[in-house]
């Protein structure tokens, strides 16, 4: 088990495999076990990074708010302290913003960005209230209630949960995950609309592969979100299907291919890393990243050409399971 600080905040980080960096950020109230099921399927051709954030896994609590640029700087002080060289960067749900603020404020140091079940937003609304938000926290928190219900929280919002009972209960019997995923949440509109501040000031890298990997699971309004987002990006387009939210868990596959093939099997591989894929993912050309290994416990695929400018949505809540019929994400 290793630890990073990063802006004297101690994060939990888990690295394994070898060959090209690739980096996995998971929605909100997740942990890093959560890509449990992708992580074989990488680790032979991939030096992979998982960590928690603030306030999430066994991360140490946030010294301050999340917003998109801090996000981002979090991911490159993260490289900073493993050695590494340019990564592919992989967010799901909420993290899928901090993935692309990393990728147009840190272009030379993204190698391929992709984004799983993203959150949308269109247009941001403002932050919620992080007094209250404050405030529940500490009242459930000394009420017992994350010790008494947060497992039995877990279980219920993951459905068929994989994760074993003694991590589940390890990390979410605390008061800490649950601040954490509370403050991520209150400020999720700030770090939307800052990554639409973003996007206006910080073209993404040309040429960048980048990876709209959606789960429409049956909703045709989030299919159009996330193929509007693919556009703006000048992305490849993929539904896992089928599929809910949490993509790494019903088809760790396609998160898989997703990476092992930047920015979808249509376009070629400019990410300038070297190494090689699986028999059936041709292998590629150019430098590899620098860290060594340190270990821790059916594709729908289209290309969409540049188009009309859509937004990233929802916000992530702890390990949820939307149902298609809200407009907006959490995890």
């Amino acid at each position: 088990m290793t630890f990073v600080r990063i802006g004297g905040v101690a994060h939990h980080v888990v690295v394994e495999g070898s060959g090209p960096v690739c980096v996995l950020s998971a929605g909100l109230g997740l942990s890093w076990f959560d890509w449990d099921p992708v992580v074989p399927l990488l680790a032979p051709y991939r030096t992979v990074v998982r960590f928690d954030r603030p306030g999430h896994g066994l991360s140490a609590p946030a010294a301050a708010p999340p917003t998109a640029a801090g996000e981002a700087d979090r991911i490159a002080a993260l490289l900073d302290a493993l050695d590494a060289g340019p990564a592919t960067v992989v967010g799901h749900s909420i993290a899928g913003f901090h993935a692309e603020a990393f990728a147009r404020l840190h272009p030379a140091r993204t190698a391929a960005l992709v984004l799983v079940d993203s959150s949308v937003e269109e247009h941001p609304r403002p932050s919620r209230a992080p007094a209250v938000s404050r405030a529940v926290g500490a009242l459930l928190s000394a009420a017992g209630v994350p010790a008494a219900l947060g497992p039995a929280v877990r279980r219920l919002s993951v459905r068929r949960d994989p994760a074993p009972t003694e991590l589940i209960r390890r990390v979410y019997r605390t008061s800490r995950v649950l601040r954490g995923t509370l403050l991520e949440n209150a400020h999720y509109g700030a770090v939307a609309a800052g990554l639409l501040a973003l996007r206006d000031s910080h073209p993404l890298p040309p040429g960048l592969p980048v990876t709209v990997l959606a789960a429409p699971d049956g909703s045709a309004r989030w299919e159009q979100r996330q193929r509007t987002l693919a556009r703006r990006l000048d992305a490849s387009y993929e539904a896992a299907v089928p599929s809910g939210h949490l993509v790494m868990l019903d088809r760790p596959e396609a998160v898989a291919r997703a990476v092992l093939h930047p920015g979808g099997s249509g376009r070629p591989d400019q990410s300038g890393q070297g190494h090689s894929g699986p028999p059936d993912h041709p292998g590629h050309s150019g430098p590899q990243g620098a860290l060594g290994t340190q270990g821790t416990p059916g594709l729908q695929a289209s290309q969409d050409t540049p188009g009309p400018q859509g937004a990233p949505g929802p916000p992530g809540a702890p390990a949820v399971r939307w149902r298609r019929r809200r407009s907006r994400r959490t995890p």
